[in-house]
């Protein structure tokens, strides 16, 4: 069975897929579930599914700035390429 990426219903508020969220949104979800993490207080269930959703946003930055990495190698590469 796939397993979703989203929460039932954790404590960042966030059930959106991850798959649908950009670098700004997956990079301010993760200083939040980090923050919560931080603060305490969270029961172990609650804890480990923002864990894992931290996981998964941390997973999908790292994703958007491998393309974004991407893309300015091809630019570079498509830019002395091109004939003077």
């Amino acid at each position: 069975m796939a397993r979703d990426d989203r929460s039932d219903n954790d404590k960042s508020g966030s059930t959106t897929p991850i798959s649908q969220l950009g670098y700004e949104q997956c990079r301010d979800e993760l200083i939040e579930v980090v923050r919560l993490l931080e603060q305490g207080g969270l029961d172990l269930d609650a804890s480990l599914k923002l864990w894992e959703r931290g996981e998964q946003l941390a997973k999908r930055c790292e994703q958007h700035l491998a393309g974004a990495r991407q893309r300015v190698t091809d630019a570079l590469a498509a830019g002395e390429a091109a004939p003077d």
